[in-house]
């Protein structure tokens, strides 16, 4: 499925290329080298002061722990994220009074940039969910109390929309859109 994206200026073909399917090959194993190097490319994500204040917790399809996460999703997200090869839970270090620090959100949102895009260089898609039960996450897989569980990202291998109808179809076949470069960009020349 071709769903480039009409730009302003040429991006990388990672960039390019890069969407977040629903539909994906429920018979596609990932391999652990490369999941190992979709997990290093978030371990060297820029951070302030190196903190690093991610944590990662990996849930393969076919596996107890994969179950856990797969019950701490919201809605829609679990009918369609189980069948990707694996996703990956992200936990973010809380500030010392216990509070959420945008700070550490910005530099996990980091990691899980650069872990997309090195999964698209493993011809490898990611989606993103916000649409979690966050409390369920954590204490299903025992995340420690310093950190919040914030996002979940499914990797897998595309497969054909047709596995959806409806709504869901859609969405997935849709054009991929974005505000113009005019709208966001509030000072200086786009």
């Amino acid at each position: 499925m071709n769903k480039k994206p009409e730009t302003s200026a040429p991006l990388t073909d990672l960039l390019e290329k890069r969407w977040s399917p629903r539909a994906y090959d429920s018979n596609h194993l990932i391999a652990d080298q490369d999941l190992l190097s979709i997990l290093e490319a978030g371990r060297w994500a820029p951070s302030a002061s190196n903190s690093q204040p991610w944590r990662f917790s990996v849930a393969v399809r076919g596996t107890d722990f994969h179950d856990k996460v797969t019950a701490g999703l919201g809605g829609f997200n679990q009918a369609w994220a189980p069948t990707a090869s694996a996703m990956i839970v992200v936990s973010i270090k809380k500030n010392e009074d216990g509070t959420s620090s945008a700070k550490n959100f910005y530099d996990a949102g980091l990691a899980v940039a650069l872990m997309t895009v090195q999964a698209q260089s493993l011809d490898l898609y990611s989606h993103q969910m916000a649409g979690i039960v966050p409390e369920v996450i954590q204490e299903s897989l025992a995340v420690p109390a310093e950190f919040e569980v914030a996002v979940v990202v499914a990797i897998g291998k595309i497969t054909s929309p047709d596995v959806f109808e409806g709504a869901a179809y859609e969405r997935e076949i849709a054009p991929r859109t974005r505000l113009p470069l005019e709208e966001i960009v509030l000072h200086g020349k786009p």
